[in-house]
């Protein structure tokens, strides 16, 4: 593989992590909207939102075996258009089962999208010799970011949803099309050899089980921020609404931030000494935020979230591709399905805790799991594998 190749692959596959962000922002943020356009109950929400992460898990699963016979890139060459077209589906559709089949085709897709996203990002890195993973989760950042301005646009001018998704799908259709044709990859994983400890080949769920638990304890953190900082800041610290809607938009702020300079802390200190960096001050935002006496002091915590939280997910999937060179696609695939483990637990979690105890008492659950991480973090950097100065093993290639 050539550097001019390896540079158009990592040009194209964050193309893909920011249109990503950009379809999955445009959904969620426009929840009530969906909800008003079918007349969907409040008692019937849950089972459409819940839907989506469990078939997106689904496809998660159907991705490592399709990729044994296919190369991740043909999956995201054509699950990524059908997610456009499903987002497009669910803002023309009229009837309740009109959404439900959209829904279900978007969380399939959704699986499969993310999960050859990620292998592919993985097989790059391992051909850079140096880590880029985190840099291609803050183009999907950037891409919710850009969705949730959209939406945002949308419903300021009471835009109906098929007219907010139509000029989206339009632009970024043919760009994801186009961008598919320099998917790249580095070694097949069945070329890569075998890694540390022996795992290379053979797929040891007793060992991927820890990033499994840190995934899962990542997007628990994710999903309460972006289900309940509006209402904690609104309910609990007194803010006026305005104010709490801009807790979410911060927090996606400094995850892009974060991400952006996160490769760079990975190659300075390794992995595993950003992973604990990061838990540490997840941990600590959640704290500002259940000891928060107002509204300013709560919008810091989730500032620190942001920042801290941003680096586990990418070097998390990294750490996979790490410990399984010789069958990281597969490692990756049923990793990703943690994340939407997470997803599912989070919010539920959280709402069930506020109620019965308080808000202030629930925000110390998902801190107490972050810090747990704390106790994996080793998983993260086995020494062969670490990156970047003082860390970085020899380079294959080195393109920028």
């Amino acid at each position: 593989m050539t550097d001019a190749g390896l540079r158009h692959g990592r040009a194209s596959l964050g193309l893909s992590f920011g249109v990503q962000g950009v379809a999955f922002a445009l959904l969620v943020t426009r929840i009530p909207a969906v909800q008003d356009q079918y007349g969907i109950s409040d008692g019937l929400l849950p089972v459409f939102l819940a839907a989506v992460p469990i078939l997106a898990g689904a496809g998660s699963v159907a991705t490592e075996k399709v990729v044994a016979r296919v190369r991740p890139g043909v999956v995201l060459r054509w699950s990524q258009p059908l997610v456009l077209l499903a987002l497009l589906g669910v803002g023309a559709g009229r009837e309740v089962w009109h959404v439900a089949v959209a829904l279900g085709v978007f969380g399939l897709a959704v699986g499969a999208l993310d999960a050859s996203m990620n292998m592919l990002g993985v097989s790059l890195q391992r051909a850079y010799g140096r880590s880029i993973m985190t840099g291609f989760h803050a183009a999907y950042s950037l891409g919710g970011i850009v969705g949730a301005s959209l939406a945002w646009v949308g419903a300021r001018w009471d835009l109906s949803l098929v007219v907010s998704y139509l000029p989206v799908v339009v632009v970024l259709l043919p760009a994801a099309l186009v961008g598919s044709r320099w998917y790249t990859e580095g070694k097949r994983p069945e070329e890569a050899g075998a890694g540390s400890g022996g795992a290379g080949g053979v797929l040891s769920f007793r060992l991927l089980l820890p990033l499994c638990l840190v995934m899962t304890f990542a997007y628990i953190g994710d999903s309460t921020v972006s289900n309940w900082s509006a209402k904690y800041l609104q309910d609990v610290l007194g803010s006026s609404e305005q104010l709490a809607t801009v807790p979410y938009n911060v927090y996606m702020v400094t995850t892009l931030l974060g991400r952006v300079v996160g490769d760079l802390g990975v190659r300075r200190f390794g992995a595993v000494a950003v992973v604990r960096g990061g838990s540490l001050l997840a941990a600590g935002g959640f704290a500002v935020v259940a000891l928060a006496p107002g509204a300013w002091v709560g919008m810091l915590g989730f500032t620190m979230l942001g920042f801290g939280l941003c680096v586990i997910v990418p070097q998390t999937f990294a750490a996979a591709g790490r410990l399984f060179p010789g069958n990281s696609d597969a490692a990756v695939a049923r990793l990703n399905i943690f994340n939407y483990v997470g997803f599912l637990v989070g919010s539920p979690l959280v709402g069930a805790l506020g109620d019965a105890w308080s808000y202030r008492g629930a925000m110390l659950v998902p801190m107490v799991l972050v810090l747990a991480t704390l106790v994996y973090a080793r998983a993260f950097g086995p020494e062969p594998a670490r990156y970047g100065g003082g860390h970085e093993r020899p380079r294959t290639a080195d393109v920028g």
